[in-house]
């Protein structure tokens, strides 16, 4: 009752604002849908995640708009490792080559190598994780990256699976 009573407040004050902002802000033309009216767009999870590439060894990479390469771990990964207290992650400048190990993750239950999924240089490593590793817990897709690199061979990511093809994998290894 009580939030019926405040879906009514709520659609009659729009109502009578309604005029007032289609006069002091003119609505946007017919564009085609890749070209947004407002600033803003608006990405979910799995938008996110389908932009992401996945190895065998569980190291995600995220092509971002400088070209550069975002890499963690996946969900998988770091659930398997439990809480992780420390990182230990390249230095910037590192040269690295597909699959070249560039670190490992220490948690409570085990230590496990990292590796990097691209060939490429290291532009930047989450500094962060010096103080606050549980962010690989936490946020593994966004908070918890552990390094930035260059794609020198861009041709590596079609090797790479993409969101379905590494459920399918993490399946057929649980089996």
């Amino acid at each position: 009752m009580a939030a019926c009573r405040l879906l009514r407040s709520l659609s009659s004050n729009f109502i009578t604002v309604l005029p007032s902002l289609s006069r002091s802000a003119p609505l946007c033309r017919l564009r085609p849908v890749s070209t947004p009216c407002f600033g803003r767009t608006l990405t979910s999870t799995s938008r996110l995640t389908a932009a992401l590439k996945f190895t065998d060894k569980h190291e995600w990479i995220r092509v971002e708009e400088d070209g550069h390469g975002t890499v963690g771990i996946s969900n998988f990964a770091q659930e398997a490792l439990g809480d992780v207290v420390y990182c230990g992650l390249p230095e910037v400048g590192t040269q690295l080559a597909q699959q070249d190990e560039f670190g490992a993750l220490e948690s409570v239950k085990a230590a496990s190598e990292l590796y990097s999924p691209l060939t490429g240089e290291v532009v930047e490593v989450n500094e962060l994780l010096a103080d606050k590793p549980g962010l690989v817990n936490k946020s593994c897709y966004k908070d918890g990256w552990l390094m930035k690199m260059t794609i020198a061979k861009p041709e590596e990511l079609d090797a790479l699976m993409d969101e379905t093809a590494y459920e399918r994998y993490i399946r057929s290894i649980e089996d």
